[in-house]
């Protein structure tokens, strides 16, 4: 396998390739009317995604569960933190499959703040959204993007039993992020761990090996190659069929500054060793996120 030898050069300016348009006013407007009548969250506003004009235009959206304060602190995030997270909207698995149906969605990911205040971490309610959407839209395809389910009130439901409760729900794929090399977790990810987010994949595979596992790595934090590499490996290791790579970007003065931007042949050169490792969807590039073309083949 040939691994690249990356130069290690401090960041300047934003490089061409991260600027985009945000899309078409009209479009946006559509996709944001239906989101905010229905007092609902999506990844793509909280977590200002570079892609939401792309994907408004294209009619999608992941969809934020269980409110938009989140009980982790992680240092790249821009969703917003605190310790007394919003009470649960009972309506909300209602709204969510009635955004579906009216934006004619065929593939939906459903993603979440991390809610250590709830017993089973939230993992039932993925269940309850699911399982409603479903009943509106019996053709659509659910992917979820989980937390690692690792907190809650007395942790009488173990972080294993949590994600089985959603595996059973059989979503096409489940989705959960390491983020960044193991060097790098303390910092990047506050309250997460390298190895108990691999058993989160490694227990989807257990439970159902018919459902699709993926992960993503957020480039920029002062990895280096081979701690990618290592990475990528690791996930092979307990069965992970699809990876994306994106640039980090630092979303405000108050998160962890960019180390290094990665340039487009760089992500070209680590999606083919990606594939090389045998995973079977591969997005790897400076503006890919963890729900961008999730629906593509």
């Amino acid at each position: 396998m040939n691994v690249p030898s990356l130069p290690r050069e401090s960041p300047a300016r934003l490089p061409n390739w991260l600027k985009r348009p945000i899309g078409r006013a009209s479009e946006l407007s559509t996709v944001q009317q239906i989101i905010k009548q229905r007092q609902i969250h999506t990844i793509c506003e909280e977590g200002r995604c570079p892609n939401r004009g792309e994907c408004y235009a294209n009619r999608t959206a992941t969809f934020l569960l269980m409110g938009q304060i989140c009980t982790r602190a992680c240092g790249f995030c821009q969703v917003e933190k605190g310790q007394a997270p919003m009470t649960l909207d009972q309506d909300e698995p209602r709204k969510v499959a009635e955004a579906v149906q009216l934006l004619r969605l065929k593939y939906v990911v459903l993603t979440s703040v991390a809610r250590d205040d709830l017993a089973d971490g939230g993992a039932g309610w993925f269940v309850q959204v699911m399982e409603r959407i479903r009943q509106e839209n019996s053709a659509t395809h659910i992917e979820v993007l989980t937390p690692d389910f690792w907190g809650g009130i007395g942790r009488e439901i173990s972080q294993k039993e949590r994600v089985l409760t959603v595996t059973q729900a059989k979503p096409i794929c489940y989705n959960h992020n390491l983020e960044t090399v193991a060097r790098l977790q303390g910092k990047v990810r506050r309250g997460a761990k390298y190895q108990r987010s691999l058993n989160v994949l490694r227990w989807v595979k257990e439970f159902d090996s018919t459902i699709f596992t993926k992960s993503g790595l957020m480039l920029g934090h002062g990895e280096t190659v081979d701690e990618v590499v290592e990475t990528l490996k690791d996930l092979r290791s307990v069965g992970c069929d699809r990876l994306t790579l994106g640039q980090y970007m630092q979303p405000s003065l108050e998160h962890l500054p960019v180390q290094k931007y990665w340039t487009p042949g760089e992500f070209e050169q680590l999606g083919q060793i990606a594939k090389e490792l045998g995973f079977s969807h591969v997005r790897s590039g400076p503006l890919v996120r963890s729900s961008y073309h999730a629906g593509e083949d």
